[in-house]
């Protein structure tokens, strides 16, 4: 499936709109995993620990969205998105886009 964070597909034109699509979820950290991040906030630098929470967070709102994507017939997503929410020892993502239906363009050579 096509997605983009802009509203055109190079090659491809809309041909229907299918509106919006999204696709949500929370991750918790273990309390093993916290506190090792806690304690590298203590020092500085990067928290890969929290970063790749993160990620796979974010790796799981895009995948959830998509799947609404082809529930609602969709072959592609335009205007893609995510959102992100504080939550104390969890990870909050929203990914959501439109869904479209696209076909090649023509080509007038």
């Amino acid at each position: 499936m096509l997605s983009t964070t802009t509203f055109e597909v190079p090659g491809f034109r809309v041909v229907k709109c299918l509106g919006l699509v999204r696709g949500l979820t929370v991750r918790t950290r273990s309390l093993p995993l916290t506190i090792l991040g806690g304690i590298r906030t203590i020092f500085g630098g990067r928290a890969g620990i929290f970063a790749d929470l993160c990620e796979s967070a974010r790796e799981e709102s895009f995948q959830l969205m998509l799947s609404h994507a082809k529930r609602v017939g969709a072959n592609a997503v335009v205007g893609v998105r995510y959102d992100t929410g504080p939550m104390v020892g969890a990870a909050e993502v929203l990914c959501y886009g439109t869904a479209v239906i696209v076909e090649p363009a023509l080509s007038h050579s």
